[in-house]
């Protein structure tokens, strides 16, 4: 029943109620059971109708305001934004992955938000860009509540666990000051009302120290110095759990809540003033003092909004005025009497500070610094000792390389109850530990390719692997199961498309690889013409040994290791393992072994040592958009093998250096990679010391990938750097070709880059480096681009190089272009497979009921060649006398008629010897003889008229003079031309 001073609605349904103040106290935002925010105006009474927010979708959980906005946090892992007094949702700002949103605090400044769910992490979110996000990890439990220091320099946060964690945000990143445990009470049962009491640290305005409620139902103080207990609130009328707590705007007054009452205490003399003289209906879930009015609200578990105005009467000090810092007292424990035997400089001379207490004190051995390196001074010999027999000891030190344990790409450990079992560039699966299960979710970046899709694991699986038409999932053996492999399509046409392949007794599963072709269409949907197959599964177990299985789950074979197996990872075509060739070496060596099987028929098509350097181990494989084996090794390097379809020819390139990226300069961040494209690394970046990701899930960010060349010409450099990498990827391109022609794409792609080579020719003809220029002519792929390159020599007047360029021209022109190297036949390109179609036309019979042969293909030019000639027509020299008369042979043409007549009845001859030695007694007949052969001594007579200077010559003029030339020189001399004479001389080249 409310009185004069106090106004109660029914704010919403039954159930966990909270509230929160905006920042000028007009409005008090309230939250319910029942998923809605309502708005009340604080200057009116108990019959208004508020304005609702109604996007939340389950129970509003936490509520908090800055001064131009306010935010809202429930159980379907939102957090919501709105404009100060606006019930219209502005933006969302966060989200988790299925946990419920605990609570919400904003900054003093008002541009950040700490978000606690049930995730165990903490998210501090920048407002203005939500992007710019921090991750405080340090909870074992779901993080009830988090509260900031007045400075914003702090923020404490409390968990299920009973733990207290300090964090000091004023670093470059949160670092964990104190933790504090066994104060608050511990609560399991999230359904329980125990979890619904609200257990947060409560700072006081000064930053001196903050106020919980501990698990003896007693109010105490942390000091802000020690972390420790200073002083305690207590009387008889308030007794049992404390429900909730919450301070003045001026720190003069703490409210707490107990037994369904409401009491109002000094924080200076720590003792009881006032008691609310109302009822409350039901436990109260959350206090709040208005930050501008004489007014004190909360909200039970009935769904009720209680208003008690001026809770504080005039004779006392305002709640809301201003305190000077002089006047607040800072609680503090005092100190034990001195005694006859203390010395009262002992803590000046230490400069140490006595401990206050047990509570949050420091193990006198928690520094570790006295313990003594044994191989440093301590076992070094005494030079003096020993005489004679001190020659008689040597001291060996063997150095010995830890093995790198097998790991499964793109997964992380187990941390915070969460972990990733697969992150590649087709989508993330992610795992939630419930003790009992686990809560396996996978999500794809191409939402419209394939359909996200969640399931409760009680198999605790702890290997899995995203496959292009399938992933696959392994657990170990316990718990009286053997272990086993689970494969799931993603769409499948049939049901009954999963299925389980189990291994023998204690045999261990090391690592999973799912392969497959790249889906034509999208799988977010069963489809009945589906040919092309449900990829591919290999596993690797401890029995030294690799299962190859068909997407069916068909075991195809089982292939022996030569080493122990270390890790793995499938494409469209190939298996890319890695195995350790025997043992590690003495000097730092993992001695790593690389091996590309084929899908097809399960051969080896690469076996390859690892390029990883001495001292370091590798952190990632994987396969680039082409399908070519990539590594990652803890150096920051990138290696690739492009030309991985030449059986047992590929090398290892070195395509980025991550040391070497600008970005990287003078930053403390690592690399966590996830795919490789042409042209951009996909990683996830860490900061720090961080050594994988974690929760929540961080975004992929794209690296421009550079070869790591060292050149420092600004304008040659990168076009040498950018014609090399493109190279490399057109390379893999044409081994996919075979003798196919390459696509319009390609040709465009090589037309580019001969326009960057024409920029370097350029640069090298105007430097005068005449054989870099012809070298890198020779690099030109069309024939076009050859004519540019003469056009920039003799632009530079270079007629030597401009004849060089163009007898390259000549040469590519008569020969064609470069044919790759021709190896052995074992040694040709390896193709990818001819996939089937991947739908089934519907016209004609059903699928799988017409089983008669299919219908042949044409191919012609496997035809058998058909020898035909033209009719012989009365003019043809064989018809008429059998004489057959060649045309006379000059010039090119006409010889190159002759080899084409030549190799035309080469064609049309008969196998039988007989007939073919009669026409070529025929063709011989029908040559002309040799010519005879002229005396090249003899005296020729004379031709007088070839001789111009022969007296007789008949075509001899007599020379006159040219009166145009005399005409025109006088003119020039006396200045009646209209111009200049012109004169040219021969310009030397």
């Amino acid at each position: 029943m409310a009185n004069n001073n106090t106004a109660i609605n029914l704010a919403h349904s039954p159930g966990y109620t909270t509230l929160a103040f905006s920042r000028d106290g007009v409005i008090c935002y309230t939250g319910g059971d029942d998923c809605i925010v309502r708005l009340w105006k604080t200057d009116e009474g108990e019959d208004q109708e508020p304005p609702t927010a109604i996007e939340a979708g389950e129970s509003i959980m936490t509520l908090a305001a800055s001064g131009s906005a306010w935010f809202s946090g429930s159980k379907d892992s939102e957090v919501r934004q709105y404009k100060a007094g606006d019930p219209d949702m502005d933006a969302v700002v966060t989200s988790s992955a299925a946990a419920c949103i605990r609570c919400i605090a904003v900054d003093p400044a008002g541009k950040r938000i700490a978000v606690s769910s049930d995730e165990v992490v903490i998210k501090l979110v920048e407002i203005e860009d939500t992007i710019n996000m921090s991750v405080l990890h340090g909870h074992n439990d779901v993080v009830r509540r988090v509260t900031w220091e007045p400075s914003g320099s702090f923020l404490t946060s409390c968990s299920a666990d009973g733990k207290i964690i300090v964090w000091d945000l004023t670093q470059q990143e949160p670092v964990q000051v104190k933790l504090i445990d066994g104060i608050i009470p511990v609560v399991k049962d999230k359904d329980s009302h125990d979890f619904s009491h609200d257990c947060s640290a409560v700072w006081h305005p000064s930053g001196q120290y903050f106020v919980v409620a501990s698990r003896a139902h007693e109010i105490i103080t942390i000091s802000r110095e020690s972390w420790t207990k200073t002083s305690t609130f207590s009387d008889n009328a308030s007794s049992g759990a404390i429900t909730a707590l919450a301070l003045s705007s001026n720190g003069v007054y703490l409210a707490s809540s107990t037994n369904k009452n409401v009491h109002i205490w000094s924080t200076q003399t720590r003792r009881l003033l006032f008691t609310f003289p109302g009822t409350v209906t039901d436990f109260v879930t959350q206090l709040a003092f208005s930050p501008t009015k004489n007014l004190l609200a909360w909200t039970d578990f009935g769904g009720s909004l209680y208003r008690w105005s001026d809770p504080i009467p005039s004779s006392s000090p305002s709640p809301i005025a201003s305190v000077s810092s002089s006047n607040l007292t800072r609680p503090v424990r005092r100190g034990a009497t001195p005694t006859l035997f203390d010395d009262d400089n002992a803590a000046q001379k230490t400069g140490r500070r006595p401990l206050d207490g047990d509570v949050g004190a420091v193990d006198e051995f928690e520094n570790e610094d006295w313990i003594l390196d044994d191989l440093g001074d301590a076992m070094e010999d005494d030079p003096g000792a020993g005489g004679d027999g001190a020659k008689e000891f040597v001291k060996e030190m063997v150095s010995v390389t830890k093995a790198q344990p097998a790991f499964q790409p793109g997964s992380t450990p187990m941390e915070n109850r969460k972990r990733y079992l697969a992150y590649n560039m087709i989508g993330v699966i992610e795992v939630t530990d419930q003790d009992t299960h686990h809560i396996v979710n996978v999500e794809f970046h191409d939402r419209s390719a394939r359909k996200a899709y969640h399931f409760t694991d009680h198999f605790k699986y702890d290997l899995a692997s995203l496959g292009p038409r399938g992933a696959v999932y392994a657990c170990q053996p316990e718990n009286g199961h053997p272990a086993h492999v689970i494969y799931k399509p993603y769409g499948n046409w049939a049901t009954q498309g999963e299925w389980t392949y189990e291994l023998d007794t204690a045999v261990r599963v090391l690592g999973v690889a799912a392969g497959g072709a790249t889906p034509s269409k999208s799988m977010r949907t069963p489809s009945d013409g589906d040919m092309q197959g449900n990829g591919n599964v290999v596993v690797a177990t401890s029995d030294h040994e690799l299962t190859f299985l068909s997407g069916t789950g068909i075991e195809r074979c089982s292939v022996a290791l030569d080493g122990d197996f270390v890790s793995m990872v499938a494409g469209p075509e190939w298996v890319f393992v890695v195995q350790r060739d025997g043992a590690t070496t003495m000097d730092g060596s993992q001695n790593l072994m690389g091996t590309l099987y084929d899908f097809e028929d399960v051969c080896v098509s690469q076996n390859r040592k690892l390029p990883i350097r001495k001292g370091h181990t590798l952190k990632w494989i994987g396969l680039s958009e082409e399908g070519a084996p990539t590594m990652y090794d803890s150096a920051g390097v990138m290696y690739m093998m492009p030309r991985f379809r030449i059986p047992l020819r590929g090398t290892w390139l070195r395509i980025l250096d991550t040391e070497k990226l600008e970005r990287k300069q003078g930053k403390d961040e690592s690399y966590w990679p996830v795919g490789l494209s042409e042209s951009n690394f996909m990683c996830l970046i860490l900061k720090g010391r961080q050594e994988h990701p974690g929760f929540p899930r961080p975004l992929i960010q794209e690296l421009p990938v550079r070869l790591p060349f060292r050149g420092k010409d600004p304008k040659d450099a990168p076009l040498e750097e950018h014609f090399a990498r493109e190279t490399i990827h057109l390379q893999v391109i044409r081994d996919s070709l075979g003798d196919e022609e390459p696509p319009d794409d390609v040709l465009a792609r090589e037309l580019a880059l001969d326009k960057e080579l024409v920029q370097l020719i350029q640069t090298a003809c105007k430097n005068e480096k005449l054989p870099r220029a012809l070298e890198l002519t020779r690099m030109l792929h069309h024939a076009s681009s050859f004519d540019m390159a003469t056009k920039v020599a003799a632009f530079y007047r270079l007629v030597g190089l401009q004849e060089k360029m163009q007898a390259l021209k000549d040469d590519r022109v008569a020969q064609g272009r470069p044919p790759r190297r021709e190896w052995a036949r074992d040694y040709d390109p390896v193709l990818p497979p001819r996939l089937p179609p991947a739908d089934v036309p519907r016209s004609g019979a059903r699928a799988f009921q017409d089983f008669g042969p299919p219908p042949a293909v044409h191919r012609p030019g496997l035809a058998q060649a058909t020898p035909s000639l033209p009719p012989l027509g009365d003019d043809d020299p064989f018809a008429a006398n059998g004489d057959y008369a060649l045309p006379a042979l000059g010039g090119e043409s006409k010889r190159k008629r002759l080899d084409d007549d030549a190799a035309a009845y080469r064609d049309v001859a008969s196998p039988d010897g007989a007939k073919r030695r009669a026409i070529e007694e025929e063709l011989a007949a029908a040559l002309p003889g040799p010519k005879p052969k002229a005396n090249p001594f003899a005296k020729k007579a004379a031709d007088n008229s070839k001789n111009p200077f022969a007296r007789n010559n008949p075509n001899n003029k007599s020379l006159h003079k040219s009166e145009s030339f005399f005409d025109k020189v006088e003119a020039a001399e006396t200045g009646k031309t209209k111009g200049p004479l012109l004169m040219s001389c021969p310009m030397r080249a």
